[in-house]
């Protein structure tokens, strides 16, 4: 192999170990037996939100995940092996491998990375039933409104109920 061969491949090294490094979820799968369509549904879907899917050689992926720090992932680097990288949302991956998994038998989740620790097929699992950020953000907002939203209601009915009052009261006289 000739030396600028060899440099080609450990600047690779270093861009794939720096993408595990700056990531907030990295998630290995196997593509084997995805059509061209589906690989490409797959891909827009994940770009959607951020987040970037890269086949690598699994020698490249080894030696990444050593130098980044995760030589435990070595384990899942057999066959054709695929990582989705995100460096916003680390639930994202999970969330959009699990539910194309779950429609095409034909994609493997192997297991991953999330937010620095080793993630199993199981730990991925659970993150993927997660909402994303927004909708995190989405039912935290929700739960601060609620204390305004029911004493608005309160001061409403008590406004009702003195103006069904006040309203009875002149039939009266």
């Amino acid at each position: 192999m000739s030396e600028q061969a060899i440099a080609i491949k450990a600047q690779k090294v270093d861009e794939v170990a720096d993408q595990f490094k700056d990531a907030t979820s990295a998630v290995v799968v196997n593509v084997r037996g995805l059509t061209v369509a589906e690989s490409t549904d797959l891909r827009h879907q994940l770009r959607a939100e951020g987040v970037l899917l890269e086949v690598i050689k699994n020698k490249i992926l080894v030696r990444a995940a050593e130098k980044a720090g995760y030589a435990e992932l070595n384990d899942l680097f057999v066959g054709p092996s695929a990582v989705a990288f995100s460096k916003e949302d680390a639930v994202a991956p999970a969330r959009i491998l699990k539910k194309f998994a779950d429609e095409n038998d034909t994609l493997e989740i192997k297991g991953g990375v999330v937010d620095g620790s080793v993630a199993s097929i199981e730990d991925i699992d659970k993150y993927a039933s997660l909402p994303s950020y927004d909708g995190l953000l989405g039912q935290l907002m929700a739960e601060f409104q609620y204390p305004i939203r029911t004493f608005a209601y309160a001061v409403k009915a008590l406004q009702e109920k003195k103006e069904a009052e006040g309203e009875a009261a002149p039939a009266a006289e």
